[in-house]
């Protein structure tokens, strides 16, 4: 008897350790205007890194650290990848990124998704939307977003971690207006 009292404490104490994470997680959430952040994308096997400046809703600047020069630009309704030898160009709705750059999309999902510790350091929240499965990746110290999951549109996995975070700074407007093509 004294086992499934012992169980039944730990099943609840974890279900409210949980439930009061998630509610740090979007209180913080709610109070972000946007994001500058270093990151570590790994898609299939290939790494690149780069720095970000993500503006809810939707809006991203990233500049990869490559030679070609690489930049991916969302203006909220399209997608831009850019290089020094390609341009490519995507409705943001046939991405991951739709949901991912959606901050009250996110808050929705994560007060409706039942989160789980990882590792004793991460919440992670799962769900599927349109297709899409994004796994999305809280620090447990503060509340932080720390990085994402996802199929990318060619069904490639995308694992991007993020670091070196300032929330609500001043941002250039002019970062998400979309380049042109050469």
């Amino acid at each position: 008897m004294k086992r499934y009292l012992l169980l039944f404490f730990l099943l609840f104490s974890n279900n409210e350790i949980i439930a009061l994470e998630k509610q740090n997680i979007i209180k913080n959430l709610e109070n972000i205007k946007n994001l500058s952040f270093d990151f570590e994308q790994n898609i299939d096997g290939e790494k690149e890194k780069g720095k970000c400046i993500l503006e809810f809703p939707k809006k991203i600047f990233c500049k990869y650290n490559s030679e070609n020069k690489k930049t991916l630009i969302s203006n909220g309704r399209y997608i831009v990848i850019k290089t020094i030898n390609s341009y490519y160009i995507y409705n943001i709705k046939r991405t991951p990124l739709n949901l991912i750059l959606n901050k009250n999309f996110i808050i929705d999902k994560i007060k409706n998704t039942k989160g789980r510790i990882i590792d004793n350091k991460f919440v992670n929240f799962s769900f599927i939307e349109n297709e899409n499965e994004i796994n999305l990746f809280f620090d447990r110290s503060n509340f932080n977003l720390v990085g994402w999951q996802s199929i990318d549109i060619y069904q490639n996995l995308s694992i991007t971690f993020i670091s070196s975070i300032t929330k609500n700074i001043e941002i250039d407007k002019n970062l998400f207006i979309l380049p042109q093509q050469n």
